[in-house]
């Protein structure tokens, strides 16, 4: 299994270290060309649609890619800034401000698309000759395997191709951490201070076979009632336990009722079965239920980007209006609150001093 739990190690302080927050990526422009090359990217790796790769090929590469790149191309061109890509922007901007914390190098790495974890790896090499030790920061707090696993995989393939000298290592999922809880919570508090029926918190989904294929026990989730309040060894690697921990934890610190939390997954793709409740169909449900005003919220995404701003901000407000809602109110992600990077230049000293435990030392 991919977590494997280490004691925290006492490093030694004059350890030459370097920091690479890694995030999802994004396509190079709006061009269809940049969009069919990263949707290309994205879907073919096995940990996203994980069929095989002749099958995988096929659907991609065929039918999902040449379909689905020209609308992909028209929501980015919505959601594009002048600088570039909003992820890209946002992730650059959480760089510099986490560097103007921390004494160590800091860059930018994707999972897909540019800057590459192999480009961030040279340019900290080149600036770092004596660099002994990078620490990769995966900006996702809940651990799937089509998001926090591909991305520490791929970044220890980059690193093993680079035959570099320095030790990679990985912060953990952090979906219950303290500090990402109070970050997460004030970063939504002022959207919850006036007149709201329902914050519903809304996750990008999964296949179930994902959430099967991550338990090792391979007895409890979805298959013991109430798996995600049962205790077991599974929780470690159930996403669906992680984001429902997320949720309740901030709103227990927001002081929100349980008639006024909602909780649903967005961005399905193929016919499989997703996790439910799916977001779309509960901003249909909700009004109908005597929701009116909607406060939404998607702790799965510490950086706005296409599903937050275009997605849901777009796409999930008008189907919320439509049927009957009155009012939708979107918190943005955390991005750079001065929370959450007070959280990250936390868990960078810590680990420096050695009082984190950390995954996946190499």
């Amino acid at each position: 299994m991919l977590i494997a739990h280490y004691p925290a190690l006492l490093l030694l302080p004059y350890m030459k270290r370097a920091i690479v927050l890694m995030n999802l990526g994004s396509p190079d422009s709006t061009e269809v060309k940049d969009v069919k090359r990263y949707l290309d990217e994205f879907l073919m790796d096995e940990r996203v649609i994980d069929k095989p790769w002749l099958l995988r090929a096929l659907l991609v590469k065929g039918i999902i890619v040449p379909f689905r790149a020209p609308k992909s191309a028209e929501a980015y061109k919505s959601i594009w800034t002048k600088e570039g890509s909003p992820l890209i922007v946002i992730s650059k901007q959480l760089r510099d401000a986490v560097q103007n914390e921390v004494e160590e190098p800091v860059v930018i790495a994707m999972r897909y698309g540019n800057p590459s974890p192999i480009s961030a790896f040279d340019e900290l090499v080149k600036n770092n000759p004596d660099l002994e030790e990078v620490v990769a920061v995966p900006l996702y707090p809940h651990y799937a395997m089509s998001s926090y696993e591909t991305a520490v995989e791929y970044a220890k393939e980059q690193h093993k191709k680079g035959a570099y000298n320095f030790k990679l290592s990985f912060i953990k999922p952090f979906y219950n951490n303290e500090d990402y809880i109070e970050a997460l919570t004030e970063s939504i508090r002022p959207y919850v201070a006036g007149n709201y029926d329902q914050i519903l918190f809304s996750y990008h989904g999964i296949p179930e076979r994902h959430i099967l294929k991550c338990d090792p026990t391979k007895q409890h989730c979805l298959k013991v009632d109430n798996c995600c309040d049962v205790p077991s060894e599974a929780h470690a690697y159930c996403y669906r336990h992680q984001c429902w921990t997320t949720t309740n934890l901030v709103a227990d610190k927001l002081n929100i009722p349980k008639e006024k939390r909602g909780f649903s997954f967005q961005s399905r793709l193929g016919r499989d079965p997703w996790l439910k409740p799916y977001t779309v169909v509960r901003l249909e449900e909700l009004p109908k239920e005597g929701v009116k005003k909607l406060v939404v919220v998607c702790p799965a995404f510490v950086s706005d980007c296409l599903e937050t701003i275009e997605e849901m901000g777009e796409e999930g407000r008008e189907v919320f209006l439509k049927s009957g809602g009155e009012s939708f109110e979107l918190v943005p992600c955390m991005n750079v609150h001065p929370l959450w990077i007070g959280a990250l230049s936390k868990w960078i000293g810590e680990y420096a001093s050695g009082k984190k435990e950390m995954v996946l030392e190499m």
